[in-house]
């Protein structure tokens, strides 16, 4: 097998075990201040990632701390635009600051999952992503308004698969509401994740084959068991073959 791909975390969010999955990722989705963080943790977030050779990238949100980003809420495409901007904008001028370059954008959480969905908040978290950097590589589930409002602004988009957490037959995640939310066995999701990379398929929690782009794998950096589950899923996925790092702009 002779596959490359990202395996990203969300980090900087105040998991207690960042310094760790740093040594596992490629890639880190940095918390920008909105849903959890602040300057000094960015900053912090920043430094480690360089001292372990990992690309980092924003990871903005609803500014909603009290439910950690991930309500949705009833929101404008101008309110979303000047969130991502700002957010972006702060998280560039600390990356840069500590010598590195921010190589990609993550929505968070409601976010994230409203923007997958809704052609005009797609379009507006792209067009603010581009007007602060359109080298910036834009995380988002393939087939989805995220991926094709990144596409028509002309920014290079990473597509993402979860490898700990279940989906659903239209596609989407099954909701964290949910007791089969997670998969928490790290083996059985290298097993997926390696069928998502050779046949871009991945088995719905209702038993039906969904079509998959894997381009970057997430691991949730809060999750129980992140460490160790980010641990045995990359020693499982280099066993057979497969090149663990970021993803490169072409512009």
């Amino acid at each position: 097998m002779n596959f490359g791909v990202d395996l990203n975390a969300d980090l900087g969010e105040g998991s207690g075990h960042d310094a760790e999955l740093f040594e596992l990722i490629s890639s880190a989705s940095i918390a920008t201040g909105f849903h959890a963080g602040d300057a000094d943790t960015m900053h912090a977030a920043v430094l480690a990632a360089k001292a372990q050779g990992v690309a980092v990238g924003a990871h903005p949100s609803f500014f909603d701390r009290e439910n950690f980003g991930r309500k949705e809420l009833k929101v404008t495409v101008d309110e979303v635009f000047d969130a991502v901007a700002f957010q972006l904008g702060v998280f560039q001028a600390i990356a840069e600051a500590a010598g590195m370059r921010p190589n990609h954008v993550k929505p968070h959480g409601a976010l994230y999952n409203m923007a997958v969905r809704d052609e005009k908040l797609a379009e507006a978290i792209a067009r603010a992503i581009r007007s602060v950097d359109s080298r910036l590589i834009l995380f988002a589930p393939d087939n989805t308004e995220l991926a094709r409002a990144g596409e028509a602004k002309g920014l290079p988009v990473a597509r993402e698969v979860f490898a700990d957490r279940n989906y659903l037959s239209d596609g989407w995640l099954v909701p964290r509401t949910r007791a089969d939310a997670l998969l928490t066995d790290p083996v059985e999701a290298a097993k997926r994740v390696l069928r998502m990379l050779r046949k871009g398929k991945v088995r719905s929690v209702e038993g039906n084959d969904v079509n998959v782009r894997a381009e970057t794998i997430c691991v949730h950096g809060d999750t129980p068991g992140a460490v160790e589950f980010a641990r045995e899923l990359r020693s499982q996925l280099v066993s057979q073959g497969v090149r663990i790092s970021a993803p490169q702009s072409s512009l």
